[in-house]
C-alpha cells in the first residue's frame, strides 16, 4: 500500500498492493460502485505472487488447473498468474483462481523481465518451458529450469522421476500414478483429488441454450450422449474407429426413443461426423467443427455423458462434471483421474499398449479390438448413473 503526493495538493492513499489494482485504470469496485481506496470494503491485500507456466497441450493445460485450489490454500492471498500460449489461452478463460493471464505471443517477455514472484511454478520438462521458468524472477521454484550449462534440472525427486519417466517407455507404461498426483508431489502440495476447472459464462450458457433450440432437443425428454470422435494427429490409434462408433449409435438409438447422440470435434472430424450422421440424421446432431475452445466447452455441457479418447474433450467434460466413458489404447489410462466421473476402457490382451508410438503394424490395432458392445454397457452404466443422480 502507498500513499501518494502529487506535485500540488494533498496525499492520497493508493491500494497499489490491492487485487483489484491497475496501474491504467479505474478498478472494478470503483467502476461498478464508485469507492476509492480509503475505506475500501472490496480492499484485498495480495502476500504472495506466484507464476505457474504451462504452455501446451491444450488438454494438459486444462488438466494442470487442478494445482489452483491447493495453491490457493498453501498460500492465502496469492495473486495467480499464468503463462501459457494463445492456442490454450481459452480454456483458462473464466478461472476465478487465475489473477492475471499472459499469453507468451504477447507482451509476456517483458512481464517476466520486470516482475518479481514469490513462487514459480513449472511442471513441463519441454526446453521452452524450462526457458521461461529459469528467465522468471521467483524466491522459490518447483518443477524444472534449467542448470548453467543450460542442461534441464528437476528440482525434486518427484520431478526427476517426471523427467525419466519421459525418456524411458519402460517406466512410463509401468507407472501406475495420476498425472494430477505426479504434478502435486512436483510442485510439493498436498495429494488429493483436486478438481481441474472451466467456468462456463453466461453468454457461453446462452449460446449452448440456442443451439439446443435449434436441435430440437428438450432436456425434460431427451438423454443427451455425446461423442468425441477426434484425438488430435499425433498418435494415430488414439481415436476410435468409426465402424465403433457407427456400430455404437445403432445399439444405443434402437434402445432408447429418447436418446439423442451429440458429435463433437474440430474441422479433421467434419467429413467423419457427417457420416456417423447418416445412421440417423434426426437423432444424431453435429455439434460443429468450428467451434471456439470457450464455444466447444459450452457445448460439452449439454451432454449426460461423453464418450472420448484420451484428448481434450476428456478434460473439458471431467472439468464439467460430466460422466466419461473413455478408450485408451497407445497414452497410459493410469495418468488419468477419474474423479468418480470416469470408466475407462483398454483393449483387453495386448501387452504394447501405452507405447506411445505416432502409429504402429499391429492388427488389429489397440483401437480396432474395442467391441461396441462393451462401450455400450459402460454408457448404459453411466446414463443409469445420471438418471438416479
Amino acid at each position: 500500500m502507498a500513499t501518494r503526493r502529487p506535485k500540488h495538493g494533498k496525499k492520497i492513499l493508493i491500494h497499489d498492493d490491492c487485487r483489484h489494482y491497475r496501474t491504467d485504470r479505474p478498478c472494478r469496485p470503483h467502476k461498478e460502485s464508485g469507492v476509492r481506496c480509503p475505506g475500501c470494503p472490496h480492499y484485498d491485500p495480495l502476500k504472495t505472487r506466484v507464476l505457474v507456466v504451462k504452455l501446451d497441450a491444450i488438454g494438459d493445460v486444462l488438466r494442470t488447473t487442478c494445482l489452483l485450489k491447493p495453491l490457493k490454500a498453501k498460500y492465502p492471498r496469492a495473486e495467480i498468474t499464468w503463462l501459457t500460449r494463445a492456442a490454450s489461452a481459452g480454456v483458462l478463460q473464466n478461472n476465478p483462481c487465475i489473477d492475471r493471464l499472459l499469453v507468451l505471443e504477447g507482451d509476456a517477455l517483458v512481464y517476466l523481465q520486470t516482475k518479481r514472484f514469490d513462487v514459480v511454478v513449472n511442471p513441463d520438462t519441454s526446453e521452452p518451458s524450462a526457458r521461461l521458468a529459469t528467465l522468471a524472477q521467483g524466491k522459490r521454484k518447483f518443477g524444472f529450469v534449467l542448470d548453467k550449462a543450460e542442461r534441464l534440472k528437476p528440482l525434486n525427486a518427484a520431478a526427476h522421476d517426471w523427467y525419466r519417466m519421459g525418456l524411458d517407455d519402460a517406466k512410463k507404461k509401468a507407472n501406475r500414478r495420476s498425472y494430477q498426483s505426479i504434478v502435486m508431489d512436483i510442485c510439493e502440495l498436498p495429494a488429493g483429488e483436486h478438481p481441474i476447472l472451466w467456468a462456463v459464462s453466461e453468454e457461453e450458457r446462452s449460446f449452448a441454450a440456442e443451439f439446443l433450440q435449434k436441435a430440437g432437443i428438450d432436456r425434460r425428454r431427451h438423454r443427451v450422449l455425446g461423442f468425441n470422435t477426434g484425438a488430435g494427429g499425433r498418435w494415430a490409434w488414439k481415436k476410435w474407429t468409426l465402424e465403433g462408433y457407427t456400430e455404437l449409435a445403432r445399439r444405443l438409438l434402437a434402445e432408447d426413443p429418447g436418446l439423442r447422440i451429440l458429435l463433437y470435434g474440430g474441422p479433421e472430424e467434419a467429413a467423419r461426423n457427417e457420416e456417423l450422421r447418416r445412421v440417423d440424421p434426426s437423432r444424431i446432431l453435429d455439434a460443429g467443427s468450428r467451434n471456439s475452445l470457450r464455444q466447444f466447452g459450452a457445448l460439452v455441457d449439454l451432454c449426460d455423458v461423453m464418450v472420448s479418447g484420451d484428448t481434450l474433450g476428456l478434460h473439458v467434460a471431467t472439468a464439467l462434471g460430466k460422466k466419461v466413458v473413455c478408450l485408451f489404447g497407445p497414452t497410459s489410462s493410469h495418468e488419468i483421474e477419474t474423479y468418480g466421473l470416469i470408466e475407462k476402457i483398454s483393449p483387453v490382451g495386448m501387452d504394447c499398449l501405452c507405447c506411445y508410438l505416432p502409429d504402429c503394424t499391429v492388427r488389429p490395432a489397440c483401437m480396432q479390438r474395442i467391441a461396441p458392445a462393451t462401450v455400450a454397457d459402460a454408457c448404459r452404466r453411466l446414463m443409469a448413473d445420471v438418471r438416479r443422480a
